[in-house]
């Protein structure tokens, strides 16, 4: 019985040994092993030994990106503004052994550090360069933290400003104001727009009018071409018939009521042309009375009765 008792607390002594002996380390993570109380080595991911009771493995070392998300704080800005700012921080463990030996509380100091580092940042801006210029403050922050993380072993890859949080009134004054400018855009594009719509209807109507002159003008080019072609016509096709004095008298007889229409008309003038056409038609009607023809649309007087003579 003793016997299976020793054996039993071999086995178990064995057991212990063999754990505290053999280490296996993860993927993205990192053993700091300390020798009778001082630093010894790194431990890799994979598989490790270690002695026993002599080594001691410190908790294991996250590599992987970690996010934080910080608080808001409250910044003054340069002009006397009281903003809530909420911060979001990316960084990286690059040297196990320094985060490990040269910080007691890692977050807490990056915490603090961007707090601080923050301040003065922010304290150099207006609000509405606070407001409009997050990547110049992003960049500015972290510039300055992994400057003074890095001899902590730490990287810091991203500082994100999460929030600007200005007071209610102030708020409300900037809406007011955003507000403003946006009506002020507003009309600014309406008068632009219709001074463009005017300019435009200007432009329209004048080239209207000048395509309508240049109607007119043609349409008078071709009605007067067309009446000096019509006149041609007509003086050549009169001087081919070779037409009488009587002719002519009788159409510019004809020719008298087209003169006088009109509700204009109150006083008619004769010309001394018509007392020689007129003389042109008494001529002419006198040289057929002599020839014994009857006058143009006159009837034959009738042939006198026969008398019989008993």
């Amino acid at each position: 019985m003793a016997a299976l008792i020793v054996i039993a607390v071999v086995v178990v002594f064995v057991l212990i040994v063999a754990a505290r002996t053999v280490r296996v380390i993860p993927q993205a993570r990192a053993g700091v092993v300390e020798r009778l109380g001082r630093y010894s080595r790194t431990l890799e991911p994979g598989l490790t030994l270690v002695t026993p009771f002599i080594d001691r493995v410190k908790p294991l070392v996250d590599l992987r990106e970690q996010v934080v998300n910080f608080a808001p704080q409250s910044v003054i800005t340069e002009d006397n503004v009281v903003v809530g700012i909420e911060t979001v921080l990316y960084f990286t463990i690059t040297d196990p052994r320094s985060a490990t030996y040269e910080i007691a509380n890692p977050l807490q100091a990056i915490e603090q550090l961007t707090v601080t580092t923050l301040r003065n940042v922010i304290g150099g801006l207006t609000l509405e360069a606070t407001l409009t210029a997050r990547e110049n403050v992003n960049t500015e922050l972290r510039v300055v933290l992994d400057e003074a993380t890095g001899k902590w072993g730490i990287r810091i890859n991203r500082v994100e400003i999460k929030s600007v949080d200005p007071p209610p009134d102030i708020r409300t004054a900037m809406e007011k104001q955003m507000r403003a400018e946006r009506d002020r855009r507003a009309a600014i594009l309406t008068a632009e727009g219709e001074k463009q719509s005017q300019i435009l209807t200007a432009e329209g109507a004048k080239q209207a009018a000048v395509l309508n002159a240049e109607g007119d003008r043609q349409a008078a080019i071709l009605r007067a071409e067309g009446e000096a072609k019509a006149i041609d016509t007509v003086f050549t096709a009169i001087h081919e018939g070779k037409p009488n004095r009587e002719l002519l008298s009788y159409e510019y007889l004809k020719m008298l009521p087209q003169l006088a229409e009109g509700d204009a008309n109150k006083v008619f003038v004769v010309p001394s042309e018509f007392a020689e056409a007129f003389g042109g038609i008494g001529e002419a009607l006198r040289g057929r009375l002599d020839a014994g023809e009857p006058p143009r649309g006159s009837r034959p007087a009738p042939p006198p009765p026969s008398r019989h003579e008993p």
